[in-house]
């Protein structure tokens, strides 16, 4: 019977993070240790590397998501040991997980079976604090804004206006919406409120696009958290939360190195949602990455038409980044999802099936080339798929133009992606990588949101109601228009509607809600019934997460 991915993390012996970092000439004195096989790199060795020759970047993208899974961290990882094990220089770059789904619904979020980063327990729970950090920053500045107000409002603060949230790590819906401040006169002014999951907040999204501390703080300074009776906008700096802000978050900015399996550098840092943030590990760790490495793998969460489109429209935008070449991660089993069978039929053959949900790999594929960017689709390989199975989606890649290999990582490490990074490499170095944006910064911000939800997501139309229209007229008018717009939507279809499965078209993108995020410099679009405080499922993930009789942690894979 073949080793769990706990198991498997268990039995590896790590290499000291020191030894780590100077395959890749980070020295001792360089970092700041947490433990023996974690460590954060100082601002300082952050800094020194600027003006250095950049590598390659490859992104790692995804169908669809079903519950059957896809593996793109998986996919990451074993890429990364791949390119490593083939004599390239490669660096990993990758989220930190949150909590949420940690104790929600899929559990960790570290790869899986022999292509893992570790230490895989730290990882998936605290880590070295960043997401605290994170939090602490953001309710300090919530703090202070119900502080002012409390100390006579000398900004004129409409309490009806005020649009700054608290925000936990946590998926709790009764926090969506509170009252809060009760309790008489001392307590401040009651108001309504609510809080946000921390990997949704404008400042995670801060952290994750700054560039250094002086960018930062700059940022932290732009947020916009209430407006005046007369619609003026409050900063963050107006109420000289920026400087304190900054301070929690210093020691945090700085990258987390740890390591695969396989004794590979792996940068693990920052953690937006990409079904409601945008999705992408911080510019910091893949700039400093890229400048230590030949070779940058990293992921974008859940499909292309959500994280990878996050990426090229708003981190490679704002980040100055031109990949190189991506890869399109894809099951057997998903496939056949998508082509309408159930989750325990799936492990029987069904050709027809997989035909019909091959679908929703060509849109990917057709996507991801609208950005110029040429890609390889990567098969995860799962033990019940059969060879007509693999066959099947070769030959049907090949019809659209591109290269299919399957994979064998989870099961044989490096040795199952050795054909993948050879891919990988021949494409990122012929120069066929043309990058570009889906839409340039004039073009008005409900048009971004069309052309993304008709050439993304095979929508008809977009449809929104007057207060949204105004809105987006009001951030125009105030300088915002040039922003990219960060879609908040289901990642289960490329559609609103989560069951839609395949490739829909014809559909309706409707626009609930949008929020200005002056800091992050981009529009959130909330369409749907997306959440950015998520609901803990009828039978959370943390019901079977418990400390075993030998004091380890059971149930987080």
């Amino acid at each position: 019977m073949p080793l769990s991915d706990i198991e498997i993390a268990r039995k590896a012996t790590m290499q000291p993070i020191e030894n780590v970092a100077a395959k890749i000439g980070i020295s001792r004195d360089q970092l700041l240790q947490y433990g023996p096989h974690k460590a954060k790199l100082s601002l300082d060795a952050v800094k020194a590397l600027q003006g250095r020759k950049t590598g390659k970047l490859v992104l790692v993208t995804a169908i669809t998501p079903t519950p059957a899974g896809e593996g793109k961290t998986t996919t990451t990882v074993g890429l990364g040991d791949g390119l490593n094990a083939i004599g390239k220089k490669a660096v990993i770059c990758l989220r930190e997980p949150s909590l949420g789904p940690c104790f929600g619904m899929k559990g960790g979020a570290a790869g899986g079976g022999y292509a893992q980063v570790v230490p895989m327990e730290d990882i998936n729970l605290h880590f070295t604090g960043d997401f605290h950090a994170i939090a602490a920053a953001n309710n300090l500045l919530a703090a202070m804004v119900d502080n002012h107000i409390y100390w006579g409002n000398e900004l004129g603060i409409d309490t009806r206006r005020v649009s700054w949230k608290r925000v936990v790590d946590m998926n709790d819906r009764a926090l969506r919406q509170i009252t809060s401040s009760l309790g008489g006169p001392g307590n401040g002014f009651p108001r309504e409120d609510g809080f946000d999951i921390v990997v949704a907040s404008e400042v995670m999204a801060i952290f994750c696009l700054a560039t250094d501390l002086e960018d930062l703080t700059r940022r932290l300074g732009n947020i916009i958290v209430a407006r005046t009776r007369d619609k003026k906008p409050i900063r963050a700096r107006e109420l000289h939360a920026d400087g304190a802000m900054a301070v929690l978050l210093r020691d945090a900015l700085m990258p987390n190195l740890v390591q695969t399996l396989e004794g590979n550098p792996a940068f693990v840092h920052g953690g937006p949602f990409a079904n409601i943030a945008h999705g992408c590990n911080s510019v910091m760790a893949t700039q400093t990455a890229l400048r230590l490495g030949d070779y940058v793998v990293t992921e974008a969460g859940f499909g292309a038409d959500l994280g990878a489109e996050k990426f090229f429209d708003i981190k490679c935008r704002k980040a100055g980044l031109k990949p190189d070449a991506a890869v399109i991660v894809a099951t057997v089993r998903a496939l056949k999802m998508h082509g309408g069978v159930a989750k325990d039929q799936l492990g029987k053959e069904d050709l027809v099936a997989l035909k019909k949900g091959f679908e929703n790999l060509a849109r990917h594929v057709g996507n991801v080339a609208k950005f110029g960017v040429p890609a390889v689709v990567a098969i995860n390989k799962f033990i019940a798929d059969t060879a007509a199975e693999h066959e099947l989606i070769a030959k049907l890649c090949a019809e659209i133009g591109v290269e299919a290999i399957l994979c064998s990582h989870w099961a044989d490490g490096s040795k199952g992606t050795e054909k993948l990074a050879h891919a990988v490499v021949k494409l990122a170095e012929s120069g066929k990588a043309a990058y570009k944006p889906l839409y340039n910064d004039e073009m008005s911000l409900l048009d971004k949101v069309r052309t993304i939800a008709t050439q993304t997501y095979g929508a008809s139309e977009v449809t929104a109601d007057q207060k949204v229209r105004d809105l987006l007229k009001d951030f125009t008018e105030g300088g915002f228009g040039h922003y990219p717009v960060c879609i908040a939507k289901t990642q289960y279809s490329f559609s609103t509607d989560p069951s839609l499965k395949g490739a829909p078209t014809g559909h309706v993108l409707n626009i609930r809600d949008v929020r200005l995020s002056a800091g992050a410099e981009f529009i959130v679009v909330i369409c749907g019934e997306i959440m950015t405080m998520p609901g803990l499922p009828r039978v959370p993930a943390a019901n079977t997460i418990r400390i075993n009789e030998q004091g380890q942690i059971d149930g987080l894979f």
